[in-house]
């Protein structure tokens, strides 16, 4: 049972996922199945791999606040109407 690298060309999550026998993984963010299966690094890290995470992070945190700052917005907008 392998774990498995993958980016979806549908909303660009990267994320990891345990593969089982031929079942067709899907993305955990938006449902899509159209991935793009990575290279997986190996567990040695490197002065790459640590910057590509906190950038990552850095975007996945961004997204989140985003999202939450429309929703009150939203929520603000809506209640005044």
């Amino acid at each position: 049972m392998p774990i498995y690298e993958y980016e979806c060309r549908e909303c660009q999550n990267r994320f990891e996922l345990l593969v089982l026998g031929s079942t067709t993984p899907k993305c955990p963010e938006c449902e899509a199945t159209d991935l793009e299966r990575l290279m997986s690094l190996s567990a040695v890290s490197s002065d790459g791999t640590r910057k590509r995470n906190l950038e990552d992070g850095r975007k996945k945190a961004q997204k989140t606040q985003d999202e939450k700052a429309h929703a009150e917005h939203e929520a603000i907008h809506h209640h005044h109407h």
